[in-house]
């Protein structure tokens, strides 16, 4: 789940923050690399708990108004579709989540005005009166309305993406990515799998994993070296005057070029040139591409990459 993307946005900030905080703890470092990660497959169970305590916060509800005083018919016998839906029972079942929730302490419990805005926000919505009107009754209609719910009431929202970013400092750039590895999750689902439908695993393989950990190891360990050979091609530029985010961007961006020879330097410049007009100036975008592409004609030259 953890795709290459977000690895090194996470590589990016945590190479920022060492030189930031200039203790040169490169092993405290590389641990709070691991644990951002870590933060990031957090949220992605967050999401899909979510659609369960929406459904358990709407299920006492209606319990709630039947115990009124004077509860109208429709209080006393509501349409029940809504908290009846087949894919969220075989969500609250499985056996992934639930061990994984109970492993890392996930819960929405201390958050249920945030939950109930939510909740709110999908009652009073055309996908809602739609499916609780929905003749078809089946597993896919259900499962087909959570996924609309999410991609179209969720994905993208403003209050909820401020109530993420409030709850973990982690999350700030991973609310979009995380969100569209849960709307996969949720269109994979099948209900002949039951409790043991599997979900998307940390990293996709090992070699992933091994990426991030060479990756942040490499931008460090050589950043010197890295350092260097960026102040010799940045002309009429002090390094002082040069955006500090840029410098980190353009070393991270060669310790992948040198140290990966499998992937392409056209992938991993596209991705470092995208990161710097996210996390640094307007025109650091076109500063780093021509700084990066001067400096991989060098090495080429030198004979020291040998990569397309």
């Amino acid at each position: 789940m953890v795709n290459r993307i977000l690895i090194r946005i996470k590589v990016l900030q945590i190479v920022y923050s060492y030189y930031q905080n200039g203790n040169g703890d490169l092993k405290a470092a590389e641990n709070e690399l691991l644990f951002s990660l870590r933060k990031s497959y957090d949220l992605y169970h967050y999401f899909l708990l979510l659609l369960i305590e929406l459904t358990n916060l709407q299920r006492r509800n209606l319990d709630s108004r039947k115990s009124k005083y004077m509860p109208t018919e429709e209080e006393l016998n509501p349409n029940t579709r809504f908290i009846d839906n087949r894919f969220i029972a075989q969500l609250a079942e499985n056996e992934d989540l639930m061990k994984y929730v109970d492993e890392q302490g996930l819960s929405w419990s201390n958050d249920e005005e945030f939950v109930q805005d939510v909740l709110n926000l999908i009652l009073d919505s055309e996908i809602y009166a739609d499916y609780m009107n929905q003749e078809t009754d089946s597993y896919e209609v259900d499962r087909e309305f959570w996924r609309q719910a999410f991609k179209k009431l969720i994905c993208g929202n403003e209050m909820i993406e401020e109530y993420l970013e409030d709850k973990s400092i982690y999350w700030n750039d991973d609310i979009e990515i995380v969100e569209t590895f849960t709307l996969k999750t949720i269109k994979k689902f099948e209900e002949k799998r039951g409790s043991a439908q599997p979900l998307l695993p940390m990293f996709k393989d090992e070699d992933d994993k091994d990426f991030a950990i060479r990756l942040f190891r490499q931008s460090l360990l050589k950043g010197k070296e890295y350092r260097e050979r960026i102040d010799k091609h940045i002309r009429n530029w002090e390094s002082e005057r040069v955006a500090s985010m840029d410098l980190i961007i353009m070393q991270v961006a060669l310790a992948e070029i040198l140290s990966f020879p499998s992937i392409p330097i056209s992938v991993t410049l596209n991705e470092y040139i995208d990161a710097a007009k996210y996390y640094s100036t307007p025109k650091s975008g076109n500063f780093i591409n021509g700084i990066l592409d001067s400096i991989v004609g060098e090495l080429k030259k030198e004979k020291l990459l040998l990569k397309d």
